[in-house]
């Protein structure tokens, strides 16, 4: 039996979003997908107010400079609701601010990292990503 996980990815950049996207399809895991490309998208996929609320993702991939709303903001939204509250959150950033590790990690995300410029190593920072957090992570039960 094969088990599909769900990622949320957070992020503006076209780039940076195909590259994760390619790290993903070299590795073994199989992925549900969802990309949201700024903040409001991500709230609105998480948060949509109608009758069927979008299956919560197993892991959320969190850029912090976002349009719109930021990844700090959207991190204290997610983490201020019942409904997302325990969702693995790994930000995923260039930002090299020890103010912005020090709020990520404050507003309660499960990982800091911060994104290589080399291909081959973001390609396997993303892949050792996800196995850890979709694999190898035992995750919070559903409340």
């Amino acid at each position: 039996m094969t088990v599909t996980n769900t990622l949320l990815i957070v992020e503006d950049n076209p780039d940076d979003v195909e590259l994760t996207l390619l790290a993903f399809e070299k590795s073994v895991l199989q992925e549900n997908i969802v990309i949201a490309r700024d903040g409001v998208e991500a709230i609105n996929y998480l948060f949509a107010n109608n009758s069927t609320l979008a299956p919560l993702p197993d892991l959320i991939l969190l850029d912090l400079q976002l349009p719109r709303i930021n990844g700090l903001e959207v991190l204290r939204q997610i983490r201020s609701h019942t409904r997302t509250r325990l969702l693995p959150i790994v930000i995923l950033t260039t930002s090299h601010e020890e103010s912005d590790r020090l709020q990520g990690y404050g507003l309660g995300c499960n990982s800091y990292i911060r994104k290589p410029v080399d291909y081959d190593e973001f390609v396997n920072v993303i892949q050792q990503i996800g196995v850890y957090w979709l694999v190898l992570n035992s995750p919070p039960p559903n409340t």
